[in-house]
C-alpha cells in the first residue's frame, strides 16, 4: 500500500498547499514559460482551479482550467482503483492496448484544448 499512500499523501499535501498560498496573485507560485510568451498551455489555471475546487467554487474552477476540472474525477478514480487493488492483492491491470488508446485521448485532448483556448473562438477556454 506504500505507493498509492504516498501518491495520496503528496497530492493532498499540494492541495494544501494551493489551499493556503493563493494562485491568483500574481507571481505567487512563479510564472509558466508559455503565459510569459503570450500563450495558454493546456496546464494553465490549473493551480487556480485547485484552489477555487478547496474553496467550493465551482464556477471559479471551471473557468480557470475546464480539462483539468473535468480530468479530476478520472484521475480519483484511478487512484481508487489502484489503491483498492494494492488493499485487496489483485492487481489493476489495465490492457495494453486500452492504455496506449487512452493516453492517446488525452494527449490529443490536452492538444486540441491547447490549440483552441490560444483563439478567439477559445478565448472563453483561457484562464
Amino acid at each position: 500500500m506504500a505507493p498509492p499512500v504516498l501518491v495520496a499523501g503528496g497530492l493532498a499535501a499540494a492541495t494544501l498547499a494551493l489551499r493556503l498560498r493563493d494562485p491568483h496573485e500574481q507571481g505567487s507560485w512563479g510564472a509558466c514559460p508559455f503565459a510569459l510568451a503570450g500563450f495558454s498551455c493546456p496546464g494553465c489555471g490549473g493551480l487556480r482551479a485547485v484552489n477555487d475546487l478547496t474553496h467550493l467554487q465551482f464556477g471559479a474552477a471551471a473557468s480557470s482550467n475546464l480539462l483539468v476540472v473535468l480530468a479530476l474525477p478520472v484521475a480519483v478514480y484511478a487512484l481508487l482503483r489502484w489503491s483498492h487493488g494494492r488493499w485487496t492483492g489483485q492487481a489493476w491491470v489495465v490492457p495494453e492496448r486500452r492504455a496506449v488508446v487512452l493516453t492517446c485521448v488525452l494527449l490529443g485532448a490536452m492538444l486540441v484544448f491547447g490549440v483552441v483556448r490560444n483563439t478567439a473562438t477559445g478565448a472563453w477556454l483561457a484562464p
